[in-house]
């Protein structure tokens, strides 16, 4: 199908990996990964999924699809991850309908917390090579020589604009968390208002496993309690519906955190708003995440003990 909508290589991807070709654009979208929403000839609709190649994907995909085969409400991998111009592409089940959960609420955090136990449970199971580097926006365990992870088209911006509060906190969250030598598992590190769908009072899909991390159980928790009610723009959330996340989580769970897990959940959770305020402020963006941070962060480093 000619399209201005579509990549030139589609058509013929479509025709080879998934028998038949498309024949209308569903949806567009572009962040990190850009996908494609299409209608095929035989009546299918199926998402396409294409971004640069770092090795990351293919370890993503296959533990996707060991979720989705164990029933865990996730689309279902069509495809493996295939390289196309320097670019890893897969396909997946079209799932639409839902809604996002709305509200940042102690009551809003269990309800997700609840799905965020289920999918680390799930993941406990499936064996995949570790999907590194780990995120950009959680990568706080880079081996580059500066406090961020080396990001080429923020690095080269004037780093000045970036408020001293979010580097000192990031400085000590930092710190705090390559100090543990938690073990590692496999979890979802974008757990974000804006990538799950609810219907009828339960959650109906959760998206985007492109974002697996390999990090401390806690750190993980941590981050997902931070950005839960997230969409676009992202935010931090407040703090007592984090607590409500973690308390939740660990009831799910069936064990307590332990005090130095507590401490990293906390951290973690800090991280990602701070990787967000320095994208507002060398962006000139809206301080959103800058606000939360300035009004949070005392209260999370200290729960941190960072």
């Amino acid at each position: 199908m000619a399209s201005d909508d579509l990549p030139g290589w589609l058509d013929a991807w479509c025709d080879a990996h998934l028998g038949a070709r498309p024949v209308r654009v569903i949806f567009r979208w572009q962040r990190i990964s850009t996908v494609f929403g299409v209608r095929l000839d035989d009546g299918r609709d199926v998402v396409v999924k294409a971004r640069a190649d770092d090795g990351r994907a293919g370890a993503c995909v296959v533990a996707q699809k060991r979720l989705a085969e164990r029933g865990f409400p996730c689309p279902r991998p069509l495809t493996p991850v295939l390289a196309v111009d320097g670019l890893a592409v897969h396909a997946e089940e079209f799932r639409p309908g839902g809604a996002p959960l709305a509200g940042d609420s102690p009551d809003v955090a269990a309800r997700c917390a609840a799905v965020f136990a289920r999918a680390t449970a799930e993941l406990a199971a499936v064996d995949v090579p570790p999907p590194l580097p780990n995120p950009r926006w959680v990568r706080w365990d880079h081996d580059g020589p500066g406090l961020w992870p080396p990001i080429g088209f923020l690095d080269e911006r004037d780093q000045r604009a970036v408020p001293r509060y979010v580097v000192e906190a990031a400085g000590r969250v930092r710190v705090r968390l390559l100090a543990t030598a938690l073990p590692r598992v496999l979890g979802h590190a974008d757990f974000e208002a804006q990538n799950l769908r609810w219907r009828d009072g339960r959650v109906w899909v959760v998206h985007d496993w492109d974002s697996l991390a390999w990090q401390p159980e806690a750190a993980l928790v941590g981050a997902a309690s931070g950005a839960f009610s997230s969409a676009t723009p992202p935010t931090l959330a407040p703090i007592a519906a984090s607590a409500a996340f973690l308390a939740a989580y660990q009831r799910h769970r069936g064990r307590r955190f332990t005090a130095e897990e507590q401490e990293v959940a906390w951290a973690a959770g800090l991280w990602p708003a701070l990787h967000n305020a320095r994208w507002e402020a060398l962006h000139g963006d809206a301080p959103l995440s800058c606000g939360t941070v300035r009004a949070q962060a005392a209260e999370r480093l200290r729960r941190a003990n960072a």
